[in-house]
């Protein structure tokens, strides 16, 4: 049985006077569907991707529409630690302050481990987990610094929970997602700061529909007990809720969006 999308909520002012860093936002995927959440919850938001040109584009259509003063963005490629404290320069300098990070950068692939090279790996490492780790490191160290808290939310998956075939790279990615999730918000609590993960297991957007088959989407699909897709939005009002003070005593979690959790 397949049930239809639920209607879409309004914004309730959760974040206002909030200052937001959303990596791998530009698009309509996750990232992009979570800069537009903030921003409806009154947050500022600075936007981010290593596409430069579709982050410009997605800077002016949120700018057009929520205002230029509450919209900056900047390129960065996460693998790259000069470009990811630009980045957090950049949010404070604009903004005079750094309440909520939400780290969405991630690659994926397939190949079986056989034929896995060692690029292949190391690639889906560097951005998936290392990238979440330099911009975690980058928000920590300043949120610690201003004395004020803050929120760290990072995008896991349920693959690092489960297994499956040809995802052995990014699988460990996202596993040590959820790891470093947990070890971080041990730390963070000391000074008031907050470390979460969402785990989606399908969130539909145009670019994974280019790069999955037909057959690996429907069976990805029927494995859900809704028996469809999440919409994007879907992922990011999760989002909005552990960047809110709804969440406040939570720290350290991985929420599973989705019914395929452990």
């Amino acid at each position: 049985m397949t049930s239809a999308p639920p209607p879409y909520l309004p914004g309730h002012g959760l974040l206002a006077g909030r200052t937001a860093v959303v990596t791998a936002a530009a698009g309509a995927g996750i990232g992009g569907a979570t800069a537009r959440r903030l921003l409806e919850e009154g947050a500022r938001v600075v936007v981010s991707d290593a596409h430069a040109r579709r982050l410009k584009e997605s800077e002016a259509e949120l700018a057009s529409e929520f205002g230029a003063g509450r919209v900056t963005a900047l390129p960065c490629d996460v693998t790259d630690e000069n470009q990811v404290s630009a980045l957090f320069d950049h949010a404070e300098d604009h903004h005079g302050r750094l309440d909520i990070v939400v780290n969405n950068a991630g690659l994926g692939g397939t190949a079986d481990v056989v034929d896995m090279t060692d690029e292949q790996w190391n690639k889906v490492l560097d951005i998936t987990l290392n990238g979440t780790f330099r911009c975690t490191r980058a928000a920590l160290r300043r949120m610690k610094t201003a004395g004020t808290g803050g929120v760290v939310v990072n995008n896991a998956s349920v693959i690092g929970w489960r297994a499956q075939r040809g995802q052995a790279h990014y699988a460990a990615a996202k596993a040590g997602v959820m790891a470093l999730t947990r070890c971080a918000a041990v730390e963070a609590a000391a000074y008031g700061v907050r470390v979460n993960a969402v785990s989606p297991s399908l969130a539909m957007h145009p670019h994974l529909a280019k790069v999955t088959t037909p057959e690996l989407l429907e069976e990805l699909t029927g494995r859900e007990a809704f028996g469809r897709y999440a919409e994007p939005w879907e992922v990011a009002n999760v989002i909005v809720f552990l960047a809110s003070g709804y969440s406040s005593y939570l720290t350290g979690e991985v929420l599973s969006v989705s019914s395929q959790h452990p």
